[in-house]
């Protein structure tokens, strides 16, 4: 199978009694691993009395697509000769998904349970599911029979949301997922590692899982762990890896959320929900997805040491090509839903507003040449990024009071 080129994101979800307004939100850089990575956004129309196989360029992975389905944001690769990676989007119903944070299950579970080769994988996920669901649980349990019947090619971390709840879903191996509702009152921010924790059985309301899970786990002696059922535990990692990749990330979105609160960038114990110290606004999760360890050592565009500078990866990095935050504001404003979007570097693009109630989006937006044009709002924004880092120290400053002044 060709390498995963979009293995490398960060998300950040919360629930309506979190946020400042009142919304739920989920959000999420789309990074890669290569600088330039073009990206498309538009409107994909619903669809109805249509006979359609779908078969994945990336794995050959292929299904029978219902005959209808409902009008949704995209946010597609441009070159889809490897698959469409739409990524992300709000469909008609007000149901939102961001697919995927990819995670890495440990070597023991996979043993037992291998990833499919030619099973679902991040390039379909969007496509097959998004235009089909009326309900962020419906989102859940869509993804998991594709996976019972399929299998998944790979290890990723999928977010759904609608008006009443946040669901986070980590599939992990072949066929085993756990799927975690965000409470309203927290947030949670996942950086490729398995981070779901304990799982209660006996409250489907607020978890789900793969059918068999309990008994594959207990056959095969996996639970390292006496009196508790930990799905990072049992299925996720902890390498020397994830302490220079993963977990700083998390440890940063939670420093900028919960100041009150210290820990160790490396910690394997970092809680995968917390409660706010404030209550969280936009701005505040365009701060963490755009920020690279601001204001401490480990900055690699700041004054720290050249060991410190390169220590650990940051959110925000020159490989992101599609930052978004999904938004489903209060019942008074719920046909108003918005998806704001950052193409390229979001330390240095605005993040624009969109209604995904729309029919239509400028076309700057799906206008994705090969080669730069400046008619491209995603060639724009890179052009844009690249200036301001290659000159960080004269266009730090003004590029800050830009994207100021585009969000007030």
């Amino acid at each position: 199978m060709k390498q995963h080129k979009h293995a490398a994101c960060t998300s950040i979800m919360g629930g309506k009694k979190a946020a400042m307004d009142g919304s739920n939100f989920i959000a999420r850089n789309e990074d890669n691993f290569v600088a330039n990575w073009p990206k498309k956004f538009f409107v994909q129309a619903a669809i109805k009395n249509r006979q359609e196989t779908y078969v994945s360029p990336y794995n050959k992975f292929s299904l029978q697509l219902p005959e209808s389905g409902y009008r949704y944001t995209t946010s597609p690769d441009a070159d889809q000769t490897e698959g469409w990676y739409e990524e992300d989007g709000i469909n008609e119903k007000n149901v939102g998904m961001s697919a995927t944070e990819s995670v890495f299950a440990n070597e023991k579970v996979l043993a037992y349970d291998p990833l499919v080769m030619q099973g679902l994988a991040e390039d379909s996920m969007t496509t097959v599911i998004l235009p089909y669901v009326d309900s962020a649980r419906a989102g859940v349990k869509r993804l998991g029979e594709l996976v019972a019947k399929y299998g998944s090619a790979e290890g990723n971390g999928v977010q759904f949301f609608d008006q009443d709840e946040i669901w986070y879903v980590e599939l992990a191996t072949g066929h085993h997922w756990v799927a975690i509702r965000i409470p309203d009152d927290s947030y949670a921010v996942a950086a490729n590692q398995i981070g779901i924790e304990d799982i209660d059985f006996d409250d489907p309301d607020n978890y789900m899982w793969s059918d068999g899970i309990q008994e594959f786990v207990t056959e095969h002696s996996l639970n390292p762990d006496f009196d508790r059922w930990d799905f990072r535990h049992i299925f996720g990692t902890n390498t020397k890896q994830d302490h220079h990749y993963n977990t700083p990330r998390v440890w940063y979105g939670q420093k900028l959320l919960n100041p009150s609160v210290e820990q160790n960038p490396e910690s394997s114990e970092l809680p995968f929900l917390r409660r706010p110290d404030q209550k969280i606004s936009v701005e505040d999760i365009q701060t963490v997805l755009a920020s690279h360890f601001n204001e401490t050592p480990f900055d690699p565009i700041g004054s720290g040491n050249e060991a410190d500078k390169k220590r650990y990866r940051a959110i925000s990095l020159s490989r992101t090509a599609n930052s978004h935050i999904l938004q489903l504001r209060n019942d008074s404003k719920k046909t108003l839903a918005i998806e704001w979007k950052a193409l390229g570097i979001p330390s240095f693009s605005p993040y624009v507003p969109f209604f995904t109630n729309a029919n239509d989006i400028d076309k700057s937006y799906s206008y994705v040449p090969e080669k730069l044009d400046l008619n491209s709002a995603y060639w724009m924004y890179e052009t844009l990024a690249m200036i301001v880092e290659s000159h960080y120290q004269e266009f730090s400053e003004p590029n800050l009071a830009y994207q100021k002044e585009l969000s007030e």
